[in-house]
């Protein structure tokens, strides 16, 4: 019988987060294989896929649907599968007595061929071994013959209940090797205690991802920078200053530049972050082993921190260095414009002053013309009274075509210059309609 109320949709799944990353109690003596492919965040189908085709081969049963993790029994060995963001894991576990740790690990036991198939890279691939309290203890100079001669980093862990020894390396069967001793660890401890260490071991490497790129991104930044550095230099010459072709290119290089920046910066800020997440995982997990100095050992945190500190230091400063130039750049930019439009407004202000005499000198000349164009109307008009007058004076009028044409100059230049005005100002008043 379920609840009568309506269910918040994501209530069932959210519940279920809360077991994604679960363990699996051990047994003491066990062995366990450990891998962590890298597969992005796509490409669940094909991780899906591979693991079921796992499941087949072993005649476990396959899950119609399959979540964040996946746990099943193959045979003597348990199979504990999990999809993270950007990497899958495989952990196969084995309770049985061994005679070495690491000489027969539990991942000789999987097929060839899917190992050989599985999807993405692998990015470590651990051969851990948990020995029981009842076993013969181990000095230091056994652990250094048994970790090839390798300086060993190891520390009591769960508050004295156990024990862990590594030398962080990769050995010649492409495995890394972890050493545990249970001295009064429960089933439930011991299993929470290899997951935490796999985990540590996963997250280191998913932190140090970042360090080669921020390598290769500083080799570039330093260019830009001395590039940004030049381009400064260009915009502070006086020379540059007057040439607006010599703006232009400046203009024109900053964008460049400003580009180069922001796709250096795509390429590496989502790796950056995620290194800064991972190593704060990695720190977590550290802090839950609860280590105790073993006499002569390097403790886990010691030994990490030592290395996945200054890697992400150097991460976040890359980081901060590529901010900083891209707001350079962009401050470069914004001035460099601000200097083109000034110079632009000063020309459109030299065009606009050049066709304000341009109209002045026109206005003068339309003033010139209409005066002649009043003398040549006037002449017309004079020339046309004197055909009239001489027409009357050849009718036998008593009329002087001589002195009428002086009298009428005046009368018909003032007309003439009167019909132009107004034609002036109702050419002037529809414009101003208009």
């Amino acid at each position: 019988m379920t609840l009568p109320v309506k269910e918040h949709a994501l209530r069932r799944v959210l519940t279920g987060e809360l077991h994604a990353r679960t363990f699996e109690p051990i047994r003491a003596p066990a062995q366990v294989s450990h891998m962590a492919f890298l597969c992005g965040e796509r490409g669940t189908g094909v991780n899906n896929r591979h693991l079921c085709r796992l499941l087949e081969h072993f005649g476990a049963p396959v899950p119609e649907e399959l979540g964040q993790y996946y746990m099943a029994d193959l045979g003597d060995i348990r199979l504990h599968w999990e999809r993270h963001t950007e990497f899958v894991t495989y952990t196969f576990t084995r309770s049985a007595p061994f005679d070495h740790p690491f000489r027969d690990p539990v991942i000789r036991r999987i097929p060839e061929d899917w190992l050989r198939d599985c999807p993405g890279e692998l990015v470590t691939a651990v051969s851990m071994a948990m020995e029981s309290g009842d076993m013969p203890e181990r000095d230091l100079t056994e652990l250094s013959q048994l970790f090839e001669g390798n300086i060993v980093v190891g520390s009591e862990v769960v508050g004295g209940k156990g024990r862990a020894w590594s030398d962080l390396r990769i050995h010649d069967d492409g495995l890394a090797w972890i050493l545990l001793r249970n001295d009064g660890l429960s089933e439930a401890q011991a299993g929470r205690l290899v997951k935490r260490i796999l985990e540590v071991n996963a997250y280191r490497i998913m932190t140090l991802l970042g360090l080669p790129m921020a390598r290769k991104a500083s080799r570039s930044l330093s260019t830009a920078d001395r590039r940004l550095a030049e381009l400064a230099a260009r915009m502070a010459d006086p020379e540059a200053q007057e040439c607006g072709h010599s703006q232009n290119e400046l203009l024109s290089d900053l964008s460049h530049l400003a580009s180069q920046i922001e796709a250096v910066a795509a390429q590496t800020t989502y790796r950056f972050e995620a290194s800064r997440a991972y190593y704060r995982v990695v720190k977590q997990r550290l802090e839950q082993l609860r280590q105790r100095r073993i006499e002569g050992l390097q403790t886990f945190t010691e030994f990490l921190d030592a290395r996945l500190a200054p890697a992400v230091a150097t991460c976040e400063s890359v980081g901060e260095r590529q901010r900083n130039l891209a707001e350079r750049a962009a401050r470069l930019t914004a001035l460099l414009r601000a200097r083109v439009e000034v110079d632009l407004q000063a020309q459109n202000r030299n065009l606009l002053e050049s066709m304000d005499r341009r109209a002045r000198l026109q206005l003068r000349l339309q003033d010139t013309v209409e005066g002649l164009s009043v003398i040549a109307i006037s002449y017309y008009g004079v020339g046309l009274a004197g055909y009239a007058l001489k027409g009357l004076e050849g009718m036998g009028l008593p009329v002087n075509p001589a002195l009428g044409m002086g009298l009428a100059t005046p009368l018909v230049a003032f007309s003439a210059w009167l019909f132009l005005q107004k034609v002036k100002r109702r050419i002037l008043r529809d414009e101003q309609l208009d």
